[in-house]
Parts: structure tokens; C-alpha cells; sequence
């Protein structure tokens, strides 16, 4: 048996933000044994062996096609020189397992008779452009398989109505106070873990700290944040917040499982501001569930009766990317529940102040947030006020796109229930609504 080997890597890189799920789940790392597949299709095999070096960089295999003789057998050497793991999986079964940055893995593909499919296997990285194709450079038979196994349609269907039962806790929508010092240590756990989403509808989330949406930190103008990331996951996952201005190369990569990262930022601006899962691609991992908030109090801000934290968000039932790249969502949630607050009213009393902080976090649709029955009477967004208690006008209405952040004020006049919602009416239909309940002063 001699060996033909195939030489040259493709040049250039692309960045893709956007994917589509693979529906194919991450694996553990692997080093670098071979791993024999059966012969694609019926061929008679010349006794010959091709051998290609690939190379993974920037989401990309390098060369992404390979032409083979007929009746060859393939051996792929796959190096890695990504920061981030990857994995390579033909459509006939054969794959290296995940390889970490740096290192190599020999796929035996078997003997080439058609066309074949390759991916990389980890979550979104697929559509993200990760495929390379085998074809033969003589007569062959019938092309192989090529596609994924169909990912079975959820059969949940998400009822916004219904009652999530007697032992069901809404989660806490209290602001926290600021806390004491100008200086935050924060720890937070990348956890990957099932969660119930909607009445009866559970499915395993992306979090940080086990929560949807993650802790809401609170700060002052000048204050210094020094976030720990530990990756508590399966697969790499990193953190980006909004409301510090640095260069992303460091503190923003993505860590592997078992890996940490310090993060230390200064905030110096004011608002309602975004973190999120920084890892390619985001609109995966945050449409599984890695964001949450971080309010830096404008300097001056008076006192509220009560203050209270709104993280508006999609829900995908068993992370379809497909579905979130086509805006279709299952449900919409206010703080990672659907409607959890018509069940379980935020409180206030006639008369008293009330403060709502508002974040959209997306990861692709706008709110409207309105609470019926109240005007509101101040309205900051985005780092700005637009309207205060002083000015004769009003408003009902606090726009955002997502990542868009603010809170508005209002005096609830009397006992009563005031529903608030996102007059996009379609995604209050979906959950995100919710209840005020007042009682007397």
C-alpha cells in the first residue's frame, strides 16, 4: 500500500457570528487516536491511501473540499489552531472527538466511493460555516449521507395561561441595593442545567449561576468590578459586560470547561447595562439563557418606595438556533419565566413611588414595556433621562431594542391590579406580561 499525499492549506479566515444548531452534542476532549470508519459506498478499493492535512482556524477547516481517487482510503490529520476546541464528524460516523487548541487528531474516513460530508459537531458550529466535503476525482457510486440525523420537533406546546402549580416561586424581582465600597469581587459559575421555562416545559439552559436570567449586580459611577468566570459547563463559554469599555481580547475569550478568567472593569457611565456569553456563536448562547444585567446608579438617583428588575427575553424550546435566527420564538419571559408574574404579582402600595428597571436582552426583539393604568412620570433610557416628575408631560411607554436598557416611575393611585406587558402585543400573548397588585395605602 503506498501513500498519495495531498498538500496545501487554503488561506483566509472568516468570523461568522450568527449559527444554526447541529443538534449534535458536544463531546469530551480526546487526544489524538485514530478512529476507523466503515467504506462510504460500495467501490473497489485501488489499496491506495490519500492523506490531506487540515487545519482548523477561525471557525473555518482549511481546505474545506478534498478531492479523492475513487476507491482510496482517506486519513484527514487535523490540527487545531483555533483558541477554541473543535471536533471533525463525517456523515458516516467516523470523528476525532474534540480537540483542544494546539493539538492533532488522525481520522481514518475509509475508503472514498462519493460524495461525503464533514462538520464540526459543537454546538452551532456547523452552520457557522465549520463543513467540509469529500469528493472522489474518478468514477464513484452513489453519493453518501450527508445531513444530521433530523432533530425531533419539541412536542411541548408552551401555554402562557396556564398555572405553573402550588410549589412554583417566581423569581425575586427586587433591585438589590448597592452595595457598600467601590470595590465588587463577583464570582460567577457557568452552569449548565435544566430549568423550567413555562408551565410544564423544562429544558436544559446555559446560565450563570444556575439562573435565568444571571444576578443582577448593581454600582455606583467609579466603581471597580473584579467578575471571576468559572466555567462550570460542558462546553467553552466567556462573558462580556456592557457596562465596562476595554479592549475584548482578554477578558471577553472564551475558557474551556473547568478553566477561569478574571474580568476587571471600571464603570464610568451610568444606566442599566448587558452581560452576556461572548462566545461565536452568541446568538446560541444567549438564546439559551447567558445574560443578565448590571445597573450603575445615575448619580443623584432619589429614593424609590420600591424598585423592582425586568429582564425581557425569547425562549427556544431545546436551544433551536434555526428558530432563532428566523425570530420565531416559543415564549417570551420577563426574568426567565413566561408570564411567571401573572401568577405571582410584584406589590406595591397606593401612592408609593415605584422604580422598574427595564432590560431587553433580546436576543432579537424589541419591547414596549407599559404597566396599564399608570403613566409614567420619568423615563430614562440608554443613559439619559427623558422625562422627569417636574415636566407637565407624561409617558406610557419605555421603547427598547435589545440590549437596550432604563427604568421608568410612577405612582400608582389607587388599589387594584395593574397588568404590565410589552406593547408588542404578540410577544405579551407569548409571556411577556406580568401583574402589579396595589393595595391600600
Amino acid at each position: 500500500m503506498s501513500d498519495r499525499p495531498l498538500g496545501g492549506l487554503a488561506t483566509g479566515v472568516a468570523l461568522v457570528v450568527l449559527a444554526t444548531l447541529t443538534g449534535v452534542a458536544a463531546q469530551r476532549m480526546a487526544g489524538g487516536d485514530p478512529v476507523t470508519a466503515a467504506a462510504t459506498t460500495t467501490v473497489a478499493a485501488t489499496g491506495h491511501t490519500t492523506t490531506v492535512a487540515v487545519m482548523v482556524e477561525d471557525m473555518r477547516f482549511h481546505p474545506q473540499r478534498i478531492a479523492v481517487p475513487a476507491g482510496d482510503r482517506l486519513v484527514i490529520e487535523l490540527t487545531n489552531h483555533d483558541r477554541r476546541r473543535h471536533d471533525l464528524v463525517l456523515a458516516t460516523g467516523a470523528k476525532t472527538g474534540p480537540i483542544g487548541a494546539g493539538r492533532s487528531a488522525r481520522l481514518d474516513a475509509g475508503v472514498i466511493g462519493g460524495t461525503l460530508e464533514g462538520w464540526c459537531s459543537l454546538p452551532g458550529h456547523r452552520q457557522a460555516g465549520m463543513t467540509l466535503t469529500v469528493t472522489t476525482d474518478g468514477p464513484s457510486a452513489a453519493p453518501a449521507a450527508t445531513g444530521d440525523a433530523p432533530v425531533p420537533a419539541a412536542t411541548t406546546t408552551v401555554d402562557t395561561m396556564a398555572d405553573p402549580g402550588p410549589g412554583f416561586r417566581a423569581r425575586d424581582a427586587a433591585a438589590p441595593a448597592v452595595p457598600p465600597g467601590r470595590l465588587h469581587e463577583v464570582t460567577l459559575h457557568v452552569r449548565q442545567v435544566e430549568l423550567e421555562i413555562a408551565p410544564g416545559v423544562r429544558q436544559t439552559m446555559w446560565t450563570y449561576d444556575g439562573m435565568v436570567p444571571g444576578p443582577t449586580l448593581r454600582g455606583r459611577v467609579g466603581d471597580t468590578f473584579v467578575v471571576t468566570l468559572i466555567n462550570d459547563g460542558t462546553v467553552d463559554h466567556g462573558v462580556d459586560f456592557h457596562a465596562g469599555a476595554l479592549a475584548p481580547d482578554g477578558p471577553m475569550r472564551p475558557i474551556e470547561p473547568g478553566q477561569r478568567l478574571t474580568y476587571r472593569f471600571t464603570a464610568t457611565k451610568a444606566g442599566i447595562w448587558m452581560y452576556h456569553c461572548s462566545t461565536m456563536p452568541m446568538l446560541l448562547h444567549l438564546g439559551n439563557g447567558m445574560y443578565g444585567a448590571v445597573i450603575i446608579d445615575p448619580p443623584g438617583l432619589a429614593r424609590a418606595d420600591r424598585e423592582y428588575v425586568l429582564v425581557q427575553s425569547e425562549l427556544y424550546r431545546g436551544g433551536d438556533l434555526a428558530a432563532m435566527r428566523a425570530d420565531h420564538p416559543d415564549a417570551m419571559a420577563f426574568n426567565g419565566y413566561a408570564a411567571q408574574y401573572t401568577h405571582h404579582p410584584l406589590t406595591a402600595r397606593a401612592g408609593e413611588r415605584v422604580r422598574i428597571w427595564v432590560l431587553d436582552a433580546g436576543p432579537n426583539r424589541d419591547t414596549s414595556f407599559h404597566v396599564v393604568g399608570a403613566q409614567f412620570d420619568t423615563v430614562y433610557a440608554e443613559g439619559r433621562y427623558q422625562l422627569r416628575p417636574a415636566e407637565p408631560g407624561g409617558a406610557q411607554v419605555l421603547p427598547l431594542g435589545p440590549a437596550g436598557g432604563g427604568f421608568v416611575e410612577t405612582v400608582l393611585p389607587e388599589a387594584g391590579h395593574y397588568p404590565f406587558v410589552s406593547h408588542v402585543m404578540a410577544d405579551a400573548d407569548r409571556g411577556a406580561r406580568g401583574m402589579i397588585e396595589v393595595t391600600g395605602p
